[in-house]
């Protein structure tokens, strides 16, 4: 599992292992173990499973690289 910029910082790390059968399984254990605020920003945020754009119910395979990027805004 990869997070980055707010995700990154709540969880204290970039990568992180995390378990579900799918993209939101995954969401729920990681906002259980990181707090409320993760989860709110993961809700809203992309999902990439293996280089390709996902959605929350995407199935996972073990071995599966998921990556959360939170919303960004610019300028």
């Amino acid at each position: 599992m990869r997070l980055f910029a707010a995700l990154r910082e709540i969880a204290g790390a970039s990568h992180v292992e995390a378990t579900g059968h799918t993209v939101g399984d995954v969401v729920d254990d990681l906002s259980t173990r990181f707090g409320e605020r993760f989860g709110q920003i993961a809700q809203v945020g992309s999902f990439v499973v293996n280089g390709e754009r996902a959605a929350i119910d995407t199935p996972l395979a073990e071995g599966d690289e998921v990556a959360l990027l939170p919303p960004v805004s610019g300028g």
